[in-house]
């Protein structure tokens, strides 16, 4: 019953004071809206751009736009809000003469504001002046200037790449002419078309003079057999036939060995000179290859150029338009009412609770007197 009776009082208290409360929102009212007429109408005008993925991407990673790209994306707002961009844009449409001089941070952030759309790729640039068309046209300007920022950050950056890989090429290509002209020099100071045309020679040499011994072998043998069921003066005939024969075996034997000698070191310088070729061979290959390889890069980076990053394109240039965004008369007449409502209550309450109070402090006054005479 205390909490209801409390409740009761309260809103009876309130009621008598209905008209304290009803000039206080009055006043609130009337003030807010004095101020709202006296402010200058100021103008917003919002400009769009989509960000576009780089071309040649899937189209199904595309549209699977994660936070982490999302939040990548927020680059661009500093492309939107940079100072040159902004300082450009004063000079251009002569903004100091109605924004007065204060410093360009603080002009940018009375004027301008840039955003991306929540889970989206546009970017919104919103420009608030006094001149409905004025603010049109600066956050048209700034986004095209946004558009023209990204395609110069892109084409240097193309350019770089491109540069970068024509150096490599460059580079490569001279390698490649040095090995061309080291294999040339290797062929003519070590050529193998001597070397092999000897070796097969030899080859064929040696084949003789093997036969030729054997031929010779079969002379000494014959004689040997002659020898032994020749007579006296047949015997004497045969041992000078077999004597011959010993010394053309041992010739033959002798020129064998030599040019078996003279093959291994033509082998030797064979197996060297091919060898040299090989690795210098390989060296070429390997350089011709790098070569192929670069150069299909910088094709590729060619074919590319222009379309390796983010493209922005602005979808909506904004329109003139037709309704201040600032005063918000409605807005700023709903809060001066609640405001000119919440004041005097909170003070009332006040109030009352610091009657209320009192009284019960003279209370326990009166109530501490006849307890005290008692006593």
């Amino acid at each position: 019953m205390a909490d209801s009776f409390d409740a009761f009082r309260y809103f009876n208290y309130l009621r008598a004071r209905w008209r304290w409360i009803a000039a206080s929102c009055a006043v609130s009212v009337a003030l807010a809206l004095a101020v709202s007429m006296a402010m200058p109408c100021q103008y917003t005008a919002t400009a769009r751009l989509v960000i576009d993925p780089p071309a040649g991407t899937d189209l199904r990673s595309a549209m699977a736009v994660s936070p982490i790209y999302l939040e990548s994306l927020k680059t661009y707002e500093e492309f939107a809000a940079g100072d040159s961009v902004f300082q450009k844009a004063i000079d251009k449409f002569h903004l100091r003469a109605s924004l007065g001089s204060g410093s360009i941070e603080s002009l940018k952030k009375r004027v301008l504001k840039v955003g991306l759309v929540h889970n989206t790729r546009i970017l919104q640039i919103s420009a608030t002046l006094p001149d409905a068309k004025r603010a049109q046209e600066l956050a048209k300007y700034l986004a095209d200037s946004t558009v023209e920022l990204n395609r110069v950050v892109g084409a240097e950056a193309d350019q770089e790449l491109l540069q970068g890989l024509e150096q490599q090429e460059h580079d490569i290509r001279a390698e490649v002419e040095n090995m061309e002209a080291a294999w040339a020099h290797q062929i003519a100071e070590e050529p193998i078309g001597d070397l092999q045309a000897a070796l097969s020679k030899a080859a064929e040499l040696r084949l003789t003079l093997q036969q030729q011994i054997l031929d010779t072998q079969l002379e000494l043998a014959d004689a040997a057999d002659r020898e032994k069921q020749a007579s006296a003066v047949e015997q004497s005939e045969a041992r000078k036939e077999a004597s011959n024969a010993t010394a053309r075996v041992a010739e033959l034997r002798k020129q064998l060995q030599d040019l078996q000698h003279q093959s291994a070191e033509n082998e030797r310088l064979l197996a060297v000179r091919n060898g040299h070729r090989d690795k210098l061979d390989a060296e070429r290959k390997a350089a011709q290859t790098a070569l192929i390889g670069i150069q299909t890069r910088l094709r590729e980076a060619r074919g590319e150029s222009g379309h390796r990053g983010e493209r922005l394109r602005v979808i909506d240039p904004g329109i003139v338009p037709e309704r201040p965004s600032s005063p918000n008369v409605p807005l700023n007449l709903f809060g001066a009412l609640l405001l000119g409502l919440v004041l005097p209550i909170l003070y009332l309450t006040l109030a009352m609770s610091y009657e209320e109070q009192k009284v019960t402090e003279r209370r326990s006054v009166f109530q501490t007197i006849p307890k005290a005479r008692n006593e």
